[in-house]
């Protein structure tokens, strides 16, 4: 499965972006798909997750502001930001995972001007 992130540019504070993740097979065999982030300089985070059934988890920093979706005939993962904050700025990696391998995105630059 090859996947392709798109969506990222620069946006203002308190705007939002839609990120979306394509992916070259189908999702509905993945057990969970997810977008993580990487800022400079720190860790990559999970940012939210969305599984086979369609139950969600986020991370604490994005709960509230942003939403995570799937549509599986189009084999596409979506994250809407809203209310973005500075501290949003990063890499968005989006990853697909069944229960024998995992795949990942290239990534796509979101950045969040003050």
């Amino acid at each position: 499965v090859q996947l392709q992130a798109s969506g990222g540019g620069l946006v203002q504070a308190g705007g939002s972006l839609r990120l979306s993740c394509a992916a070259s097979g189908s999702i509905s065999s993945m057990n969970f798909m997810g977008w993580y982030r990487q800022a400079p300089g720190k860790q990559r985070e999970l940012v939210a997750v969305i599984f086979s059934g369609g139950s969600t988890n986020y991370g604490d920093s994005v709960k509230g502001r942003f939403t995570i979706s799937r549509d599986n005939a189009k084999n596409t993962v979506y994250l809407q930001m809203d209310s973005l904050k500075p501290e949003d700025t990063a890499v968005y990696y989006c990853g697909a995972f069944s229960g024998l391998a995992s795949y990942w995105g290239q990534g796509t630059l979101v950045t969040v001007s003050s």
